[in-house]
């Protein structure tokens, strides 16, 4: 590993990253130098750490893998995708960008000053794609409540899954409820085998939504991009909102559209480019790779 690794630190709606670029040389972290890098006191601070590297596919233009605060490797995170897109914009001029990921192909375009679309693809909406552990033949509504079971606080999740697994609660009001203290249990229930982002949402119109989101692996979070996406292809399945929603998150509002001429998910936001750096040495000898 190369004594010294740039980064530049970014955000989507304060849903912040480390940002590393790997294109011209292999660069590996182990979970420790990634928990040693994200820690808000002794390393940078972050809520993911983000390389992207040479394209896997032809036609594509980079390869972005995340890893959430806790040294786990993911499969999407929306806003860290609107941020590595203007990077590769900003370089190639191109007007749409191509980006592999785990979660899938990502094309992404600009959409006016300081906003990025990221196309994020179809939602895997059948139980084993999210994935649940037991069979549950409509996903808009599945078992799980949170409280006594004749009087429960929380219950009836909708499920979806848009490169990670999503759970919305429907509530009238998102701050009514302490997501922080349910969340991690949530998060970690049997019945989501590859765990899950918790999320509540409020439809404020139907057009709107708002949203409070666990991200598994982060906590609560001032943003979560998959979230959004999710919580709006949710609402439309219930007829709630309409396929083209604005959501509405503690950083910030993303436009979410769930596009019915190829089911596709489109969504809209901004990018902050906050500053470069190089790591300090002391946080790669967190272990050894």
């Amino acid at each position: 590993m190369p004594a010294q690794i740039p980064f530049r630190k970014m955000n989507g709606l304060g849903n912040d990253f480390v940002v590393i670029d790997a294109r011209a040389r292999d660069i590996s972290l182990s979970e420790e130098q990634v928990r040693a890098i994200a820690d808000r006191d002794s390393g940078v601070g972050c809520d993911q750490l983000i390389i992207f590297g040479p394209p896997r596919d032809a036609g594509s233009d980079a390869y972005m893998r995340i890893w959430n605060w806790d040294g786990g490797e993911v499969e999407a995170c929306g806003n860290a995708t609107r941020c590595i897109a203007d990077i590769l914009i900003a370089e190639t001029g191109k007007p749409e960008v191509r980006i592999g990921s785990p979660g899938g192909m990502l094309r992404c375009t600009r959409a006016g000053d300081g906003l990025i679309t990221a196309d994020i693809g179809a939602p895997r909406l059948r139980w084993d794609q999210i994935p649940l552990a037991e069979e549950f033949y409509d996903t808009r509504r599945i078992e799980l409540q949170v409280g006594p079971i004749d009087a429960p606080l929380l219950h009836s999740p909708s499920v979806v899954n848009v490169g990670n697994p999503h759970c919305i609660f429907w509530v009238d009001d998102v701050e009514a409820y302490d997501l922080e203290r349910f969340g991690p249990l949530l998060e970690n229930h049997p019945i989501f085998p590859e765990r899950a982002n918790i999320s509540l949402a409020h439809v404020t119109a139907p057009d709107a939504v708002t949203l409070k989101v666990w991200e598994r692996g982060v906590g609560l979070t001032r943003a979560c991009g998959t979230a959004a996406c999710a919580a709006a292809v949710a609402s439309a399945r219930k007829t709630l909102t309409g396929r083209a929603v604005n959501v509405s998150l503690p950083g910030g509002t993303l436009h979410i559209e769930w596009r019915e001429a190829d089911d596709h998910i489109l969504m809209t936001g901004p990018y902050v480019y906050d500053y470069d750096g190089v790591l300090d040495e002391r946080l790669l000898h967190a272990e050894a790779v």
